[in-house]
């Protein structure tokens, strides 16, 4: 048994559950968020639940509602897709320095749909949505490249990296929180605050 497990009550420090949460996020697709009263292996208010807003990592550049509307287009543009499709493509496109939101995605579908740009269809017993003719002719009168791009330029690799580099140290503290034993979660608390220390200090030969 975990030493967590034995000392329900123990309280885990703020940074290991940022890091904590950063890579559940991560891993969930953007699906994790906090939520009070609740207790789950790593004590009160950490459970799955719906779709959550930017993480502790921030979302990278910034995107506007018409970025959304031109990325849907150049999507569907190489096949029909549905909404939950459409979100998983741009985070992978965008290295997951992008996710739009559903309430970004949704009302954007059906604006498009409303001008006759995209139509809805059946494939394989789910909503989809193809491409319209004026769908097609709108983005031929389009120079600006594909929306995700700016999201994914070589200028954000370190940025990347860093993320990178906290889910890899959050994976192996989720590891020794439910496996480790008491000495062992000590040890690696211990680590992390030492860590936290030095990354504070680059900040201070900043200024």
């Amino acid at each position: 048994m975990s030493a967590y497990a034995q000392h329900p009550q123990w309280d885990i420090p703020p940074i290991i559950k940022d890091i904590m949460e950063a890579v559940m996020t991560n891993m969930s697709g953007g699906q994790w968020q906090s939520k009070r009263g609740r207790r789950t292996m790593f004590g009160p208010g950490w459970v799955m639940g719906g779709p959550a807003g930017p993480g502790p990592w921030g979302a990278g550049p910034k995107a506007s509602r018409g970025d959304v509307r031109l990325a849907i287009l150049f999507l569907l543009a190489e096949e029909p897709m549905h909404g939950y499709q459409m979100m998983q493509e741009l985070s992978d496109r965008s290295g997951g320095m992008w996710r739009p939101s559903p309430g970004s995605v949704y009302p954007t579908l059906q604006q498009l749909e409303d001008e006759g740009l995209i139509e809805p269809k059946e494939a394989a017993g789910k909503r989809v949505f193809a491409l319209t003719d004026g769908g097609r002719d709108y983005l031929e009168n389009q120079s600006e490249p594909a929306p995700w791009e700016k999201f994914n330029a070589g200028s954000h690799d370190h940025f990347v990296g860093l993320r990178d580099a906290a889910f890899q140290l959050g994976a192996a503290l989720i590891q020794v929180a439910t496996s480790g034993d008491e000495s062992q979660v000590e040890a690696a608390r211990d680590i992390v605050a030492d860590a936290k220390s030095k990354v504070y200090e680059i900040l201070k030969e900043d200024n």
